[in-house]
């Protein structure tokens, strides 16, 4: 009779271990889930800390990268660190600098060599963390990367190339790569002494690679237009890219954040940052986002595109709040903003943010040859959850507060 009591008695206590289990299970999965109170920046910061535990695996990469793309994404998680001053966010990006240094403090597979201005970007990211540890290493960096533009090549007008393997070229998103890094360099710790060069390099923009038509950017200029891809009269590329603009806008903005207003330069910048906004805001959609080919959104086949259109709305929004543009550009940002956020955004079951559609990455030249056409823009793949759109919407949530 003692036999079938303990059976029975076993069969319960499994059950009330199982439920209690359960219970727990639904519980911490519950916990995960991120709240729809929140604002979408913390939101969006979240996601991403869902989706890449390590920032390097951002846009889908197997293998670390010092790479530009993860220096936009944690440029926003540093604002947000500096709104709220939450360390996870601090964390993830010391996570990622440490990750990539080097036994000796270098970084790894950095090779000064390669003359690619890309690698400037995430040098950004090293400001803010020797002022918050005092750490040596990254301070060497920042001298490191610095070093770089000291020797970078450049065309015969002073602009730099892009990198050592396209000669005499300017690249759009150039401009963003390196500016902001060398204004906060030179004005912390070199007196100001580069910012005319640094207003060079958008005056060579302003002078080559904007369209007299439209008062837009191509992406690209070989001074000495021998590349296949370049026009014989001006050496522009074929192609207004949404996102070149986009990276224009974004490099004039923050480069604004620490160029002297005393400076001559500064309202010349401004005034380029003003004529920029204003063109571009002719060629939104009815909704207010802008287009893959910026210049023609009656082609057929080009769409609307997140990461342009979160930049934009970022540069118009910052723009607005730190007085280099007109007030009004606020009002439109968050109109823009609303309508990225019914286009482009899914929410899953676990309220992580899912930014669709975003164009993959853009080139020129190289192997094999990319034309730089209408055609090979609308063409590229596209997917979801593309860095440079996570980074765009971070950036543009946190400048209008949402």
């Amino acid at each position: 009779m003692q036999k079938p009591f303990f059976i029975n008695f076993i069969i319960v206590l499994l059950f009330f271990f199982v439920s209690k289990t359960k219970a727990q299970n639904q519980e911490d999965s519950q916990k995960d889930i991120i709240s729809y109170d929140l604002k979408w920046s913390e939101r969006t910061a979240l996601s991403i800390l869902n989706k890449y535990p390590k920032a390097w695996q951002l846009d889908g990469n197997e293998k670390p990268k010092w790479d530009y793309k993860m220096g936009f994404v944690l440029s926003g998680f540093e604002k947000l660190y500096q709104k709220t001053n939450d360390k996870k966010y601090l964390n993830y990006i010391k996570e990622y600098v440490d990750g990539m240094i080097d036994s000796t403090g270098n970084i790894k597979k950095y090779d000064i060599k390669e003359y690619n201005i890309d690698y400037l970007n995430p040098g950004k990211l090293l400001f803010n963390l020797y002022d918050e540890t005092k750490d040596e290493r990254y301070l060497r960096l920042i001298g490191q990367l610095r070093n770089q533009l000291e020797s970078q090549p450049r065309t015969p007008g002073g602009g730099f190339w892009h990198k050592q393997i396209y000669p005499n070229q300017m690249w759009i998103d150039g401009l963003y790569m390196a500016e902001p890094f060398y204004t906060q360099f030179t004005v912390k710790y070199e007196k100001g002494k580069s910012l005319d060069d640094i207003a060079k390099q958008f005056e060579l923009v302003q002078n080559h690679l904007l369209d007299k038509t439209t008062g837009l950017v191509y992406q690209a200029w070989d001074e000495n237009k021998e590349i296949a891809w370049a026009n014989k009269q001006t050496g522009t590329s074929p192609t207004i890219w949404g996102r070149g603009i986009g990276w224009y806008m974004v490099a004039l903005v923050e480069t604004l954040d620490y160029f002297p207003k005393s400076h001559p330069k500064y309202k010349v910048l401004t005034g380029y940052l003003n004529q920029i906004s204003k063109n571009v805001n002719q060629y939104k959609s009815p909704e207010g986002l802008w287009y893959q080919v910026a210049d023609k959104p009656d082609m057929v086949a080009n769409y609307v595109e997140p990461s342009a259109s979160g930049m934009i709305i970022y540069a118009f929004a910052k723009g607005a709040n730190k007085g280099y543009l007109d007030s009004g550009y606020k009002r439109i940002a968050q109109k823009s903003f609303d309508s990225f956020v019914k286009q482009f955004i899914k929410v899953d079951k676990k309220g992580e943010i899912n930014i669709l559609n975003v164009s993959s990455n853009i080139g020129l030249g190289g192997k094999p040859f990319r034309d730089g056409t209408n055609d090979y823009y609308l063409t590229a793949k596209t997917k979801d959850n593309g860095a440079i759109g996570f980074g765009a919407f971070l950036l543009s949530a946190i400048e209008l507060k949402e």
